[in-house]
């Protein structure tokens, strides 16, 4: 299991978070470039990495049914495998969002085996403008943040950025 170092995680999450003081949904981050993001589900935390430092660590929350990967449309599930952050989206219906480029080849085949549609449109979004429980899982597949977090996630990681997503 890969180790991330918690000082510099305390460090340059301190930076990110000042750049968030000021107002409005878009803040700055001028720290190290984040190189891959991890997704853990089994400990349902995300991290944004610069080499082997996790810069930041959030809590996040799933697809509706958690358990397992991502098959088929309308399944529930958040995709586990090797991804890239594809596309950003500022007018998202849930405050900000990056794309993941899911399905993937794999994911495609699966799916054709299987005679269904791997479906689409996964992101890493906010709540948006509803409030909701922390303890609970409620997307249609996408890894949730809160807004202000989301704020961050949308300021450090960049598309092409690599994600990991693992059970």
């Amino acid at each position: 299991m890969e180790r991330y170092t918690r000082r510099g995680a305390i460090a340059l999450g301190a930076s990110a978070l000042l750049a968030g003081c000021a107002q409005g949904k878009f803040i700055s981050y001028d720290g190290p470039e984040i190189s891959r993001v991890v997704v853990r589900k089994s400990t349902r935390q995300m991290y944004l990495i610069n080499g082997q430092t996790a810069l930041r660590v959030l809590p996040v929350q799933f697809g509706f049914t958690s358990t397992g990967p991502k098959q088929f449309e309308g399944d529930g599930r958040t995709p586990e495998g090797r991804y890239c952050i594809d596309r950003r989206n500022p007018n998202s219906a849930f405050y900000l969002s990056v794309g993941i480029d899911y399905p993937n080849d794999q994911d495609r085949a699966f799916a054709a085996a299987h005679g269904r549609s791997p479906g689409g449109d996964i992101f890493i979004h906010g709540w948006g403008k509803q409030k909701r429980d922390a303890r609970k899982d409620w997307t249609a597949g996408c890894v949730a943040v809160t807004n202000d977090e989301m704020r961050e996630v949308y300021a450090m990681v960049r598309n092409g950025t690599q994600i990991d997503i693992y059970a």
